[in-house]
This record gives structure tokens, sequence and C-alpha cells, in this order.
């Protein structure tokens, strides 16, 4: 419904590319700030929040894992109290439902205690410890011997919230255009046919068609392909992306009553992922899971998708084959539970005992774009990148927006419109 046909001519200040979540956030943040520049966002797919921004578990994070004093703890404390006042300012529907992050073995308490401690630094709101007793009286099915309880956690649509942000982007007077997949942006060796304006927008972003916009300035959003958006730019392909898949099953609804809110597990640093967790959904399902597996296919949501590009540079990728070799024994354990169900039901069943393998279905799936480094770290934090020479210079790339960027959207495009005027001189 975004698509325009563009004209040569099309000229803007500042272009945004990419039309997930942080890449509207950001431009809506920039339109308010600068109501006199002229923003165009464009994104290859046919609508907005497509893939990362519409495949997620749709919680409302309060902040409780993340290093205190970290860019990510603070931008996830303050993301969850602006989302809420975003959601009662626009009347859009969510559900502060709360969450358990649960111990059901003793050696788990030290690390639940210190994630308390930690939630706390963070200025997370209304945390406490419970018992057991304390647990059955908030999830009567669920079954752990202490907890966190948060009750500030809750659940949204973000790809709702997503397309709320670009009709505020557009409100403002920015223009969104889909179907335009950047395939190159380079400098202009002319003025714009039929324009006196000189080198005034003076880079160029070109689409797959052959269509064309003009602009002062690049940011590029791109999530599963900012290291290509980077690439093509002239800037650093690391840290690269590599995609991987989580696959969610859905408890029937018949046994919707097992569940009332968010029941995480208490994270093992071992491994690099939160663990699966049972989720209410705004549509009143409930998803368990994820499991984390690597993708084949950067838009994969399938067990089967493959695109031989991507999968190539996945595993070509020196830091990728480092972090296989690091985590082989959880990266086998991830793929079994993911074609078994039973094995996955089985991890579930230490925190809902009642739960079967008959109870549920397979879900949906969602790709997370994780940025590594050569040395095979999970790049834990937000990297921009800009480049040298004319290109490079009037280019800001968003390389790594982290997870819980839905979370932080609104927090995480301030400071990235902090980072453009300072880069660009708005």
């Amino acid at each position: 419904m975004y698509h325009y046909l563009l004209y040569r001519g099309n000229t803007y200040d500042v272009a945004i590319v990419g039309g997930g979540i942080v890449g509207l956030a950001t431009a809506r943040e920039l339109i308010l700030r600068h109501p006199n520049l002229s923003f165009i966002l464009v994104e290859k797919e046919k609508e907005l929040a497509a893939h990362q921004s519409g495949h997620n578990s749709g919680v409302i994070h309060s902040g409780i894992y993340y290093t205190p004093g970290s860019l990510k703890a603070r931008l996830c404390v303050r993301g969850a109290t602006l989302a809420y006042e975003y959601c009662q300012k626009k009347g859009l529907p969510y559900n502060q439902c709360g969450k358990l992050i649960v111990a059901v073995e003793q050696e788990e308490i030290p690390r639940l205690k210190a994630l308390y401690e930690r939630g706390q630094k963070n200025n997370v709101r209304d945390l406490s410890i419970i018992d057991a007793k304390g647990i059955r009286e908030r999830e009567p099915y669920c079954r752990g011997i202490m907890a966190i309880d948060s009750p500030y956690t809750g659940i949204v649509d973000w790809r709702m919230i997503a397309f709320s942000y670009g009709k505020d982007f557009e409100e403002a007077g920015g223009r969104v255009v889909t179907n335009f997949e950047v395939n190159d942006i380079s400098m202009a060796t002319e003025s714009p046919v039929g324009t006196t304006e000189g080198m005034e927008y003076p880079i160029v972003i070109r689409d797959t068609e052959g269509e064309e916009v003009r602009c002062r300035f690049v940011l590029t959003c791109g999530g599963l392909y900012s290291d290509r958006l980077s690439q093509i730019s002239g800037c650093s392909r690391e840290p690269r992306i590599v995609p991987f898949r989580g696959d969610y099953l859905v408890l029937k609804p018949e046994k919707h009553y097992l569940v009332k809110g968010n029941i995480y597990p208490v994270p093992d640093p071992r491994f690099p992922f939160l663990g699966v967790h049972f989720t209410p959904r705004m549509d009143g399902n409930i998803w368990l899971g994820p499991n984390a597996v690597l993708a084949f296919k950067r838009e994969g949501y399938k067990l089967f998708d493959f695109n031989a590009r991507d999968m190539v540079d996945a595993l070509l990728f020196r830091g990728l084959q480092k972090l296989v070799l690091k985590n082989i024994t959880y990266g086998l354990g991830e793929m079994y539970r993911g074609i078994n169900i039973a094995a996955q039901v089985k991890i579930l069943q230490k925190y809902i005992p009642e739960l079967s393998v008959s109870d549920v279905l397979r879900g949906p799936s969602g790709v997370r774009a994780q940025a590594l480094d050569r040395e095979g770290n999970l790049v834990d934090d937000f990297v921009f990148d800009g480049g040298v020479g004319d290109v490079g210079s009037r280019v800001l790339h968003v390389r790594n927006a982290p997870s819980p960027a839905a979370t932080s959207s609104l927090s995480i495009g301030e400071m990235i419109a902090d980072e453009v005027e300072n880069r660009f001189s708005l």
C-alpha cells in the first residue's frame, strides 16, 4: 500500500533503508525532530515489518538480563517505559501480564539471585523474589523452588507497533516506498535530469529494478542484511550477520489454562541464548520455545528453506566456524529438539509437569540476525559503522541492534537519531 512509482529527480535530505521496527522508530524520531527536512524510507518487501519485527515473541522486556550500566540495559528499561506510554497514547492494545524467571534446581538459585541483583541495579520496576508457594499463586501449574517475579513485563503485537511508527512518519510528512530492494549506494556523477540542484543531493540509492533515490545522507537499518548493505556502500563487511532460526511450539487451545503469563528459565551463561519459555500472545495463543539453530537462508522460516549464497556465506565465515566448535554439543541438542517435539516438551515439563506431547502443535518460526565477529563471539551491543571517502562519510549503518530491539525501539530511535545528527550535522 506504500509503493509509489519513483521518478528521476526524487531528492531528499535523508533516506532510511529498512522498514523494520528499528528503521521505522528512527525515521519517526528524526522527522519529529527535523520537520523542515525531507525524509524517505525504502523497504525491499511489499509490506513493512515483514521479518524480525513481525516474527518475534511479542514480549515487552523489563531489562533484567543486561549488564548494569550497559547501553542495552539503559535502552531496554527506558524503551519499555516508552513502549507502554506509546501504546496508551495511541490506544494500541497490550497486556502487562508479567513474567516469572523460574529456578527448578538448587544449582540455579545463585544465578537467579545474581540476576535479581542485576535487575535491581538496572532500576527494573517492581521486581521481587518469590518462593515455591508464590510461584503457584501466580502460575498454578508451574513448579519451581524460587523465581523472580517481574510484573512490569508485558506482551504486545510489535508489528502493529511498527505500522503505527510508519503512520506517524507519513503523517509528519515522510514518504514510505516498499518493493525497493537496494543494490547500490554510490556517488552521483551528474545532477538529476531537469534540475538545477547541482550536487546538493550527491548520494544515489538504486534498487534491483533500476529505480533511484537521490539524497544528502543515508541511514541503513538492514537487520538480516545489514552487513551486505554496508559492503555495497564500500564500508566493512564485519561484524557478519549469521541467521539463527527459532522454532516455536503452540499450546492447544484446550490447554491454555496451564499458562497465565510469561514463564522463563534461569539463563545458563554457558550458552548464547535465553532458553525455551512460555509466552502468551495478544491473539490468545500461547507459544512455547524457541530453540536456536543455524538457518540456511537469511529469511528462511521453514526447516528446509535454503539459499546457496546465504549458506556459503555463513559456513565459510571463520567466526561461525569458531562458534560452532565452542558450542557443538549445545548446537546438536538444539537441532535435535527442533526435529523431535518430545525432546522439546521434556524441557518444558520441568516447569509445567502436566504438559504432554499431545498438548502441543508445531508453531511459527522467526529468524534472528546474529552479528558475529571473527573470533566467534556474539556481538552483544549496538554497532554503528560509517566509512571514509565521499560515500562513506555520508552513510551511517546500524550494523547490530540486538534483542530486545523491539522493546527498546523508541529509545534506540532516540540514540540513532542523536548519532545521525552528530555525524551529519543536521
